[in-house]
């Protein structure tokens, strides 16, 4: 019985350790604040639709920063950590579906996927309103590159495109509300901190190398507005 506590016990313990650098933690919340506003401000219109292209142009700046982090960035941020293949993400799904337990210092196969869905669907967002036009008052940057059929068609790419990432970011919630509520795992703690909550002790190093992050955000923006004011 002694033994059987001792082993419930070292196997319910948590380490903390760090896993999403600043950089990553930076773009999760911008994110997050960006979209939050996009829907708001593309359901008033009027007006506010200045500061929606704006943000507009501030999400496609984010995904492209992101898909370069995901190559050069730290550790956990890079796509080969999470990117798992059919397999590998048949075999976790199997587990999951069964109640085995898993530890994944980053996102597990399932969450990888997801990352790449949101930023997919983010991107094509983020394309089509700059040709997307509501015939009204308000015209993407580069309306007037392409024919008014082309135009109609991005435009409606981007209101069918936003309810699907309304549907995927839905369902991202209810995964994180499952690991906080039912997994006891604080992911949006992690998000935070930086930190997630491991069952075996672990150290990589996840602090970013600041200059190489300040000169992609610097290179990501100095291309956007290059593209959006200069064509």
């Amino acid at each position: 019985m002694l033994n059987l506590l001792r082993a419930h016990i070292t196997t319910s313990k948590r380490y903390a350790i760090s896993v999403w650098d600043i950089s990553i933690r930076l773009f999760h919340w911008s994110l997050v604040a960006g979209i939050g506003f996009m829907w708001f401000s593309g359901e008033a219109g009027g007006n506010i639709m200045t500061w929606h292209i704006y943000i507009g142009y501030c999400m496609l700046g984010l995904i492209l920063y992101r898909i370069i982090w995901g190559v050069i960035g730290s550790p956990y941020a890079r796509f080969s950590s999470f990117i798992k293949g059919p397999s590998s993400t048949l075999v976790y799904l199997k587990g999951f579906i069964k109640g085995k337990k898993h530890d994944y210092p980053g996102h597990n196969p399932l969450g990888g996927w997801m990352v790449i869905l949101l930023m997919l669907l983010v991107l094509v967002q983020a394309f089509s309103g700059l040709f997307s036009s509501d015939d009204i008052f308000t015209e993407g940057p580069l309306y007037s590159f392409v024919s008014s059929k082309t135009s109609d068609f991005l435009t409606s790419i981007h209101h069918l495109n936003f309810n699907l990432l309304l549907a995927a970011i839905a369902l991202h919630i209810i995964a994180v509300a499952y690991h906080e509520i039912i997994k006891k795992e604080p992911l949006v703690k992690s998000m935070l901190t930086g930190k997630k909550l491991m069952h075996q002790p672990g150290k990589v190093d996840t602090h970013p190398n600041y200059m190489t992050m300040l000169i992609t955000a610097s290179f990501v923006a100095a291309g956007v507005y290059l593209a959006i004011y200069l064509t």
